[in-house]
Parts: C-alpha cells; structure tokens; sequence
C-alpha cells in the first residue's frame, strides 16, 4: 500500500541541497554537493590527529546478496541511508550503526545489469529518500518508518533498462537517468515532482528522439540523421547511467552520456550524437543548452558518462571531466567552450592528443577496430588500444580542493586488444558487435591516485597500487582519503601525497568516502564490499585479482579521545 506523502515531516529542501557542500555537519547529495566537488572544509581529523583515527562502528548488510557496493551514504539529523547491492536500502544511526529500518526491493527474473547488481545511492527530499532499483523503477521511501511513499516505473527492464545511479534533486525536481547502453537502449535524462513522482519532462540524449513537457512534446534531439546514419538512432545507446550534477551558480544540470549502440563503429558512421558526451540541461525544460563530445563516433566503449565537476578557474565558472578515453577536460560551464585537454593516464593509443581549437580529437585511424566487411565479414582486424574500455577512470568519482586547486583522480593503466563483428538489434540482448581482452600496461600497478592541475594538466603526485582502483575519493580539508579493492582505507596529505594512514576493511572498497560533523565529532564513513565491474569483465586484469573476497558492510571512523 502506498503512502501519501506528509508535510508534517517535510524536512530537506532544494536550497538546502543546493547549499550541501558548505554544510559539514551533513551529507545531503551524491557528491556532498550537487556540484559533485566531494570536499569537506572539516579539519579535526587533520595530519596531526590521523593517528587516532579509529572504527566507531561497521554494519554488514548481512545475508547471501554481496556483490559490488559502490554506494555512497547521506546523513541528515542523525541518521545514515544508505544503499546495497540488490537494490535495498538501510537507515542506521549515524553514530552508533543501529538500524532503523530495511526496505529489499522484490526484483523480477530476467533483470540485465550490465556492471553487477550494484547500487550507487540516494536522494533526499522533504521526509523522502529516494533510490533507483535494477529493474528500471524508483522507490521514495518516508525517511523515519522506511515505508512506500510512491513508486514508479523508469523503463521496461526487458529491453535492457536498469537504474544504478544516484538520484539528483536540483530547483526542486527529481533529476534521473537510465542505464544499459550495451543493450541498444537509449539514454535520456527525465525530471519528476520528487514528492509524488509525477513525470515533469524527459530529454533523450540521442537525435531523432522527442523530448516532452508536461505530457506534451517539446521537440527532438539534435537533428534527425545529422549524425546518424539510416535508422541507427533508433538504437543508439548514450545512456546516461552515473546520474549528473548540477550548479546553482550557472543553472544547469550537467549528465554525461554513454557509448553508441553498438560499439561496432563501422555500423553507425557518423559522430553519433549526443554519445560519449557532456550535456548542460535547462533544469525547468529539459532542453539541451550546450553539449561538448568527448569521443564522437567512440569505437572503444569510451562512453562519457563520467561526472563533470563545477569550479572556480582563472575567473571563470568551469567544469573538469576525467574522461574514460584517457583525456582530461575542461570547460566553460556556462557555454561548453573547451578550455584545455589533456591525458591523466600514460597511453592514449587512440589519439594523439585533443584540438583545443576544434574541441575535437586527433584520431589515430590505424587504431580503430577494423569493419568485418572488409575480411571475412566474421570478424574485423583487431588493434591493440589504451587505455582499455573500462577506462583510463570509470564509475569511481574524483574530487576536487578548492584549496589546492587539485582534482584528484582515481585513474588506472590497462590496454585491450579489440576486434569488431557482425551484430544486428534484438530487444534484450547484448548489442556490442566487438570482442575484447583487457590487459594490464605495467606488472608493478594498475591503479594510481592522481593530483591532476587542471590549469597546466601537470600531475602534481600519484600513489600507485596493485589492483585496479574503482573507489571513489573524498578530500577533508588537507586530507585525501580514498579506497582500494585490497580493501585499504587510506588518507595520504593532498599537498603531497604522503600516504599517512590507513586501515583493513575486509573487503575490497568499490565506493567514495564520505565525511560529516555530528554533535561535535568529524566522522569518515565508507562503504566496503569488492565487485564490480572489474571482477566480471576485466579478462587478464580479472585473474590477478581473483583472490579478492566480497563482502558488504558500512565503516565509520572517528578519532579516538
């Protein structure tokens, strides 16, 4: 039975949400900030103090659904929501790990999520927390009794629809997208009434397509076949599945887009628009205000979902974007103008470098997958590329310090051999067209924690690691702290990157700490359970790190008195 919604409760507003990143003694928002920045002014737990820095309490999510956690907690009076795999959802204590309540979404057979049943958080509003479920729906919940406020189906899960990210609350709407870009899916971005669920308007990310309004249409995307061949568009992909952000200051909504459909290149010529790109949205609309395209015609799986983060540069309102193609970018984020690019990992085979006059990439053709027709018509020419397509940086968000003026990038250095076939449309079924093995660049690493300068592109340090990293990174006041698959917490000084403490979770860290101030006390708080999209397509990068045990729990650290 559902619940009507109570003002009564009302509790988190949309200026309040706005307002999150300079509000330390809560977590509001993916990102601790719709700007996504994920920087905390907080400062008790500091290089001095770091030594006592100890557990308050972890929280398994207990029972046989393990899987990847990438889920990032909020805090709001008190109490911790957080997410798990198989779409469920926790609210603890914050300071004491006691659950209040569970809500376990009943999902159906035949779900396809392409990257694990991973879940990657929620959105408050008024007494609401509000989070996607793997079968395409979204779920508002009444923060204090855990209830079923409202429900309402995203997409049908049998085309290949699913929902991993984050919701995004920006002036009062509730800002969603879709996954499942390798099942011919296409992308779009949807607002609704966040207290009822009520569809206000939906933009699809790929041209041809109509966007609406208030149940009316509000015209197409781009210009129908501009660049997309014949009936491609039909199933173009361009998902917009790591959800967006949003910045008071310009207005806009920002989502990055994924792949094309399929990933065989030579079927859909064309720069396949709006694919692996960052699109700037009227918040009120839906309309596309600017848009910038990191990987046209993307023969790779570069995708460009990746999370575009608002700062202050040289005066200006800009956005940085750790791309999965390798390349850095930065841009005007009130007019999309591109203002520099450059690489954050050490091979980018597939271009030579990006043109800051044109915005677009120099391609190196001999390193694009090879068009089947052109052998046997069984399988294309195969070339070796980096970074592979799990990317030079994936789901794992970096942040960025307002006080350095350092992003910080979870990057990793892999390669693939890919080869492109033949492959035609079925509802449901994988739409790649591509074979591909990941293969690790260097014996000695494969993930590297990067302080990137956004001004010059100068890495100011790294920290390497074993593993791959696939955990986001948290900055509190001078402090780093970020995850890896071994299951190390670890916090390194951002000036330097000295890595100054770090601690054993039990299981590999896929998600982005997170950091609050609750009757006094600075509190870190991370979720930890090893999956992912790394275990399950990672090829040559999978078997070195098979040995890495799931789990599922949150851990909440503050410093011993």
């Amino acid at each position: 039975m559902l619940l009507a919604a109570t003002q009564a409760g009302a509790q988190v507003s949309a200026d309040m949400i706005h307002r999150d990143a300079n509000t330390p003694e809560d977590v509001l928002s993916w990102g601790m900030g719709p700007q996504g920045q994920r920087y905390s002014p907080l400062n008790d737990i500091n290089r001095k103090t770091l030594s006592r820095l100890v557990p308050a309490w972890s929280m398994s999510f207990g029972g046989e659904k393990q899987r990847g956690q990438e889920s990032q907690p909020l805090i709001h009076k008190g109490k911790m929501f957080v997410t798990a795999s198989y779409s469920r959802l926790y609210a603890l204590d914050a300071s004491t790990g006691r659950k209040l309540w569970k809500y376990e979404h009943r999902l159906p057979e035949g779900i396809m999520p392409c990257c694990d049943v991973i879940n990657r958080g929620a959105a408050l509003f008024d007494n609401l927390v509000i989070f996607g479920t793997l079968d395409a729906q979204l779920v508002a919940l009444d923060q204090d009794s855990g209830k079923v406020v409202w429900r309402e189906k995203i997409e049908d899960y049998h085309a290949g629809y699913s929902y991993t990210a984050a919701p995004l609350i920006a002036q009062g709407l509730l800002l969603t997208g879709v996954s499942g870009g390798e099942f011919g899916v296409v992308g779009r971005v949807e607002a609704r009434d966040p207290r009822t669920g009520k569809l206000v308007w939906t933009r699809p990310m790929i041209e041809g397509h109509m966007g609406t309004l208030n149940g009316q249409d509000n015209g197409i995307t781009g210009t129908l076949n501009a660049s997309w061949p014949g009936d491609t568009w039909k199933t173009g992909g361009a998902a917009t599945w790591l959800g967006g952000s949003y910045d008071p200051s310009t207005g806009l909504a920002y989502f990055g887009t994924g792949n094309p459909g399929p990933w065989n290149s030579h079927l859909r010529k064309g720069d396949n628009l709006y694919s692996a790109s960052t699109v700037a949205l009227d918040v009120k609309t839906g309309n596309i205000v600017w848009h910038y395209q990191n990987t046209p015609n993307d023969a790779w799986d570069f995708d460009g979902a990746n999370e575009f983060i608002t700062f202050d540069m040289n005066g200006r309102r800009v956005g940085g974007k750790a791309d999965r193609n390798g390349y850095f970018y930065v841009n005007d984020a009130r007019t999309g103008e591109l203002l520099n690019a450059f690489p954050f990992v050490t091979q980018t085979t597939w271009a030579k470098g990006i043109d800051l006059k044109t915005g677009r990439p120099n391609f190196v053709p001999d390193n694009r997958p090879g068009n089947p027709l052109d052998g046997d018509g069984n399988k294309g020419q195969s070339v070796f590329a980096a970074p592979g397509f799990l990317g030079g940086k994936n789901q794992m968000p970096m942040a960025y310090s307002p006080r350095t003026g350092l992003f910080y990038v979870p990057a990793n250095e892999w390669g693939m051999d890919i080869w492109n076939e033949p492959v035609s449309y079925k509802k449901g079924a994988a739409f790649l067209g591509a074979g591909f093995t990941i293969k690790p660049l260097y014996q000695d690493y494969i993930g590297a924690l990067r302080a990137v300068d956004p001004k010059t592109g100068k890495i100011a340090w790294e920290v390497k690691n074993n593993a791959p990293l696939w955990g986001g990174v948290l900055v509190s006041g001078d402090l780093v702290f970020w995850g890896t698959p071994e299951g190390l917490l670890k916090a390194a000084d951002a000036k330097t990157g000295q890595v100054l403490w770090q601690f054993q979770t039990g299981s590999g860290i896929v998600a982005p700490p997170v950091t609050w101030k609750q009757d006094g006390v600075q509190y870190i708080a991370v979720v930890s359970g090893w999956g992912g999209a790394v275990p399950l397509w990672g090829g040559e990068v999978a078997k070195r790190v098979n040995y890495l045990e799931q789990g599922g729990s949150v851990w909440v650290f503050k410093l011993l008195k």
